[in-house]
């Protein structure tokens, strides 16, 4: 587990929170905090954490929006919501949202502090095997974000990541962009559609060091990644 694991904290109840922020800064975690779930989305963008904690009623957005915004940029932040909302039907919405715990309260902080430390040390780089798909003269490591072609490395975000890991899959064979679109935005709107678009094309410029792998556009067919 990192020694200086980063923490995005938003909950409403003050006087609480700073008790839950001591501990874990205790345990020697960087903890930013926030009071509601709009600046919880704009914190995230500049702390880049690796673990959310939030709580779900809370002002501005509460914390079913916020979680859902961050899932929106970022698919692999680990997200915990923490609430005195403990009916099954909350915790299932937060489930489907891609959250990874749901911690009710009231909760002693050990047991919050339990679950980190059980949660990164599951995920740690020792415990998880790397995802890695080799076409032509690259290697994409899926885990990291990382192209590698010869001694040349990229590092991709995880959007981009997200698309190349479907056409990865599917080497050499046509993927709709219905399925893309499906798959990592959710739907198929014009402004996803966009967005893809912008995607392809930095892909294909994080590909260009290596000749013989290309991304071809296919009219109402979709795109293909193709590598000897």
């Amino acid at each position: 587990m990192k020694t200086m694991l980063k923490i995005l904290f938003a909950d409403d109840d003050l006087k609480y929170s700073l008790l839950i922020k001591r501990f874990l800064e205790r345990e020697g975690y960087d903890v930013t905090y926030t009071g509601n779930g709009t600046m919880a989305v704009e914190q995230f963008s500049l702390v880049k954490p690796d673990l959310v904690l939030l709580d779900i009623n809370m002002p501005g957005l509460n914390g079913f929006e916020v979680a859902e915004k961050i899932r929106e940029k970022d698919k692999h932040t680990l997200i915990f919501f923490l609430s005195d909302r403990s009916d099954k039907s909350d915790r299932l919405k937060g489930f489907s949202l891609k959250g990874n715990d749901y911690i009710s309260k009231p909760f002693y902080p050990e047991e919050l502090i339990a679950r980190i430390k059980e949660r990164f040390e599951m995920n740690s780089p020792e415990s998880l095997p790397e995802e890695i798909y080799p076409f032509g003269n690259t290697v994409f490591n899926y885990s990291t974000n990382e192209l590698r072609t010869g001694n040349n490395k990229i590092l991709i975000t995880s959007r981009q990541a997200e698309i190349l890991r479907i056409l990865a899959t599917n080497l050499n064979i046509a993927v709709s962009r219905e399925r893309i679109l499906s798959t990592i935005w959710g739907n198929e709107s014009y402004a996803n559609s966009l967005a893809l678009n912008v995607q392809i094309t930095y892909l294909r410029k994080a590909l260009q060091h290596d000749p013989s792998v290309q991304i071809t556009s296919l009219v109402k067919k979709g795109y293909v990644l193709s590598a000897p």
